[in-house]
């Protein structure tokens, strides 16, 4: 008797623990946008990993017999986390998701916006710059050989130029 209400409690601690699973999986869901093929993905790693938990704690606490308490206290696990300590998970872990991104976006994304306005303000406006006079000097080397070919009547059009 005594084995099955530990049995029963492990159990209970089992449920509780697919609660925290499940939050776990549907937070980082709404922390970061997946699209429909990851969500499935992570709702078939949800049901296994339920799964694998639930298949070890039968072998481990209850000598692989299955029982109608082990589904008992499993469901009760799992109604009182959801009752009683889902939005204390659910609020704490979002803090700290956003906290971690504030963080990371500090360390990482501001630098990289940094470094690439000084790229663009030191590389690019100057290569810009330099496409246009190229393209200008062409252009005036280009006037210059028409005028030299033109005037002197050796073509009658310019498209015996080109």
């Amino acid at each position: 008797m005594q084995s099955q209400v530990y049995a029963f409690l492990m159990f209970i601690i089992n449920g509780f623990l697919i609660g925290i699973l499940f939050d776990t999986f549907r937070i980082f869901r709404k922390a970061f946008k997946t699209s429909d093929f990851i969500t499935y993905i992570e709702d078939i790693l949800f049901w296994i990993s339920s799964a694998l938990l639930l298949l070890y704690s039968i072998f481990k606490f209850n000598n692989g017999e299955l029982r109608w308490f082990i589904f008992v206290g499993v469901s009760v696990g799992i109604a009182i986390y959801l009752l009683v300590f889902s939005k204390i998970f659910i609020n704490i872990t979002v803090y700290i998701i956003n906290v971690v991104k504030k963080i990371l976006k500090f360390l990482i994304i501001v630098p990289i916006k940094f470094i690439a306005k000084l790229l663009y303000r030191f590389t690019y406006r100057p290569i810009v710059h330099l496409i246009k006079c190229i393209k200008h000097i062409m252009s005036v080397f280009k006037n210059k050989i028409k005028k030299m070919f033109f005037n002197n009547g050796n073509y009658k059009n310019k498209k015996d130029f080109v």
